[in-house]
């Protein structure tokens, strides 16, 4: 006989965080009032705001963060055509950006503690072809930067870093943002930081940030002639608003993202098989990702057969980053080109990785319920339905 499932209303992965309504419609009612309703001064102040968090001198915020990866690579003068070495453990989105104006993405394997790219296999990827490097700080851990820094010095290479999940974590006690040649954020609305949709460029380099501003505005430069080729990247004041509301409880997001991620550990200490991903060690992370680990050999059961039942109890867990992005189209039509070697690592994280709900409108008691519909899909190899809503 089927259970009912754990949870009555589904249980998301990346559900918004709503920030102050009254501060959020009085912001919008005074971009109406001024009658300037894209790139103005809430737009410069949230720029202002992104660039002191990430330690920088300079912020361009965007539409999204997607276009803000492509004006990091034209601004920081990736030549057309080139390749850059990426990881293959990401969100499709990341090669996708590069894809999407002519450059070829060619994937690296990972190292598979910080879930970033492996430098020393970076290092055999780079040739007369290469162009750039583009790191990216997988569940907002930081990927080795100091190494991919080095490697990019050594080579004379922009290095970029695609920071989607990273606002609010460190590295070496330095913010998320202030590394490479620039770095780039996302505020869409599943980040636990969020402009309805939007993303920023931030850079300690005058010139990137220069170029960056003036192509996210057709190529208009500040005396407003057009002084390049560009695009409309452009920020709206709704989002800035919305962004600004949502800055202003970071923080209180950070501490409650972090009383979440510890009891996850609780619930599931001593599970077999089972381990919840790992921050850097004293290093702030702001955990906007609960990621679990499912080792098929030793739990006795697969990453897939837990997110069926998780699923089934109306938790929709997701299996980020699965497959990896050199085994999706339109990559994995051309290997030769854009995954010359093997990448194990990527391959085997991505086979063991489930993303977990958590945000402020996840506590301990839901918390506790998915950990009890793991341990049941794990003790049980999930055979049924799954533990009944009084087990």
């Amino acid at each position: 006989m089927s259970r009912l499932p754990v949870f009555r209303e589904p249980l998301h992965v990346g559900r918004p965080n709503i920030g102050d309504r009254e501060q959020l419609r009085e912001k919008i009612d005074d971009a109406l009032n001024r009658r300037w309703l894209s790139s103005g001064p809430l737009v410069r102040e949230l720029e202002k705001r992104v660039a002191a968090l990430a330690g920088t001198a300079h912020c361009v915020a965007t539409c999204n963060a997607t276009v803000a990866l492509q004006l990091a690579a034209r601004a920081t003068g990736v030549r057309p055509g080139a390749e850059v070495i990426v990881p293959a453990f990401t969100w499709v989105a990341t090669p996708h950006a590069l894809d999407w104006i002519g450059l070829t993405p060619v994937f690296c394997d990972i190292d598979e503690e910080s879930a970033g790219i492996d430098p020393a296999h970076a290092e055999k990827l780079v040739g007369p072809a290469t162009g750039a490097i583009l790191g990216v700080h997988a569940f907002g851990r930081p990927c080795p930067i100091d190494e991919l820094t080095d490697l990019a010095d050594r080579h004379r290479l922009p290095l970029l870093f695609d920071a989607a999940h990273g606002l609010g974590s460190t590295h070496h006690g330095r913010p998320i943002g202030a590394f490479g040649s620039a770095e780039v954020f996302s505020f869409h609305a599943t980040k636990f930081i969020n402009s309805f949709e939007g993303g920023a460029l931030v850079t300690d380099d005058p010139e990137v940030a220069r170029r960056a501003r003036a192509m996210s505005n057709f190529g208009i430069g500040d005396d407003r002639e057009v002084v390049s080729a560009g695009t409309n990247a452009k920020m709206s004041e709704g989002s800035a608003a919305m962004g600004l509301v949502s800055l202003e409880r970071i923080d209180t997001l950070i501490d409650h993202n972090t009383r979440n991620h510890r009891r996850y550990e609780h619930g599931l200490a001593g599970l077999p098989g089972v381990s919840v991903r790992q921050q850097a060690p004293g290093e702030r992370a702001n955990h906007q990702y609960v990621v679990i680990e499912v080792d098929q050999a030793r739990a006795g059961v697969h990453a897939d057969r837990v997110h069926a039942v998780l699923e089934r109890h109306n938790v929709l867990s997701r299996r980020y980053f699965h497959p990896s992005c050199h085994q999706l189209a339109p990559y994995s039509d051309r290997p030769e080109v854009h995954a010359p070697l093997p990448l194990p690592r990527s391959e085997a994280l991505a086979e063991r990785v489930l993303a977990l709900p958590t945000g402020e409108v996840i506590g301990e008691e839901e918390i506790d319920g998915i950990c009890r519909i793991v341990r049941w899909a794990v003790e049980t190899g999930g055979a049924d339905d799954g533990p009944s809503t009084t087990d």
